[in-house]
């Protein structure tokens, strides 16, 4: 009764692999789109392509940073005592933000003032001496020798007491440059300096700038140098920042070329309210110069494998997987121009998935439909694959 057992199970086995298909005569690509269920994908998933505006000049690439910035360095040598601000903090214009070593400092203007005083009070003497002496000249009781002397030591006196109180500004001075004090409101950028710090003269001690004079301080290859003009409009984005496209207008634009890099410098002011509070980010764009009419695809709509870029056109009921050759991309609006492959009027999914099949059905609905888990037809994205087209592309491109 075993015997007949093994027996029927073997026979079994040898029945399943003689039904199972070889590898050579597995589906063709497409009897496996005819063999996939419909998708059904809603109105908004599809885009139909049309002409578009973009704009087209050089492209800048620079940095944001500050036009009021300050870099405080210390006037003479001298050690630090205190550091009355750290990064990020604001400041008015006056605060005190490093204090020096004035000890030495205060001994020389104590110094430069008791001279001073000595000055000034030589001179008050010899300036009555000379007025008693032009008195007496005047009535004949002195001769003009001795007013003359005395008018002499009047003007040495003089000159003395003058030279004095050059001394006491001078100490003073060098007493003031002992505090180092915010040259404007703004913040703290950068501390370079801690309490007992040695100070020579021109180290740096603190950054002050003005986060709300920020500009966009590009570069543009000199190749394109003739297309730039004065108030043209800069479209540009900022790292740190996304989603948000800036605008500016060109300022200035620098007369003599980098010998390094073959770059001119260009200054861009922000053409509205909202602007980076972080000086030193990166930033990339391109200078209006032109508008230009093409067809203009998103990024979601692309499809990469290496260096070549697909689409996956709706038509005749069924998706196709087309190639496309790209060509510039408009950073403010996000679009890739596209130069071969589509002509305006073709129907491109926005957001394809990887399951999809080439020369698969496709059913336009008018709502979204849920998911199901029939034999028939089901959504464009199938259960367990990638989630379905976004909803998000209502919004336009």
């Amino acid at each position: 009764m075993l015997r007949l057992s093994l027996i029927a199970v073997v026979a079994a086995s040898l029945l399943a692999a003689c039904g199972k298909p070889s590898p050579d005569k597995q589906a063709s690509p497409a009897a496996a789109a005819a063999s996939a269920p419909s998708l059904l994908v809603a109105p908004e998933d599809v885009q139909t392509l049309g002409v578009s505006e973009y704009a087209s000049g050089p492209v800048i690439t620079g940095s944001i940073q500050p036009e009021r910035r300050a870099d405080l360095r210390a006037e003479l040598q001298a050690v630090v005592l205190q550091v009355f601000k750290e990064n990020g903090e604001r400041v008015k214009r006056g605060d005190l933000l490093v204090r020096l070593d004035d000890t030495a400092i205060r001994d020389t203007v104590q110094s430069a003032d008791e001279a001073a005083r000595a000055a000034s009070q030589s001179f008050e003497q010899a300036e009555r001496q000379y007025q008693r002496l032009k008195t007496l000249q005047a009535q004949g009781m002195s001769s003009i020798q001795a007013m003359e002397d005395a008018e002499i030591r009047r003007n040495n006196a003089q000159s003395d007491l003058v030279a004095a109180r050059a001394r006491v500004a001078t100490a003073r001075q060098q007493q003031q440059r002992t505090e180092v004090r915010a040259p404007f409101d703004g913040v703290v950028s950068d501390r370079k300096v801690s309490p007992g710090d040695s100070a020579q003269i021109g180290k740096e001690l603190i950054k002050v700038m003005d986060p709300a004079s920020m500009r966009f301080e590009g570069l543009v290859s000199a190749d394109r140098m003739a297309e730039l003009k004065l108030g043209q409009t800069v479209y540009f984005r900022v790292n740190g920042y996304p989603q948000v496209d800036f605008q500016g207008k060109v300022r200035r634009i620098a007369q003599a070329a980098n010998a390094s890099t073959r770059q001119v410098e260009v200054l861009v002011d922000f053409a509205g309210a909202q602007q980076p509070g972080v000086a030193g980010l990166y930033a990339e764009g391109r200078v209006q110069t032109n508008s230009v009419s093409a067809l203009m695809v998103a990024d979601g709509a692309l499809v990469r494998e290496g260096d070549k870029a697909f689409v996956w056109r709706v038509d005749g009921g069924k998706v196709g997987k087309s190639a496309v050759r790209l060509g510039a991309r408009d950073d403010r609006q996000g679009l890739y121009v596209v130069t071969t492959g589509l002509k305006q009027g073709d129907r491109i999914l926005r957001h394809p998935t990887s399951t999809l099949i080439d020369g698969q059905r496709v059913e336009l609905t008018k709502a979204a439909v849920p998911m199901a888990s029939g034999a028939g037809t089901r959504s464009a994205a199938p259960a367990g694959a990638a989630p379905d087209f976004a909803a998000s592309a209502a919004s336009g491109i």
